[in-house]
């Protein structure tokens, strides 16, 4: 069951925020019963995040990362193969497609495959001009000048 969420009075006090309205309704449209493959996000450092997906049965060469803007996917497809008879299978290699939104200057560094897992290392890079900076206040005189001013005279 599904709610539909008023953001109205968020957006009332907000600017150039029309991206997370996408966002969030992206989100909420997404089927929550698709978990395959499980994968675990964690933040290694301030700005640092790892993405490591359990790829079992997959090779390095059957799966592909596209990074682009604030979109990371990851796609997954076995090449076709002789049939096989399974008594069971219990390990999936169904093709899959995994989409993470990034944030802003969010960047993939690298990506490896190691003991069945994808890992993607990820950095949060702010460009200098976007860093908060301190920003003087012209037209008046500071006090201790204002004090020597009057001490001279």
């Amino acid at each position: 069951m599904r709610t539909s969420f008023d953001f109205a009075p968020l957006w009332r006090s907000t600017i150039g925020f029309d991206h997370l309205a996408d966002l969030v309704d992206s989100t909420l449209r997404q089927a929550t019963e698709d978990n395959y493959p499980p994968y675990n996000i964690e933040r290694s450092g301030e700005d640092h995040y790892r993405i490591s997906l359990a790829v079992a049965g997959f090779g390095a060469s059957d799966i592909t990362v596209t990074a682009e803007q604030n979109a990371l996917t990851i796609e997954g497809r076995k090449p076709e193969t002789a049939a096989r008879e399974y008594l069971y299978q219990g390990i999936a290699a169904r093709p899959f497609r995994r989409v993470f939104n990034l944030a802003d200057y969010v960047q993939v560094k690298q990506a490896s495959f190691q003991d069945g897992l994808l890992i993607i290392d990820l950095v949060r890079e702010v460009p200098e001009a976007m860093k908060p900076r301190r920003i003087p206040i012209s037209g008046a005189a500071p006090a201790a000048s204002q004090i020597e001013q009057k001490k001279a005279a």
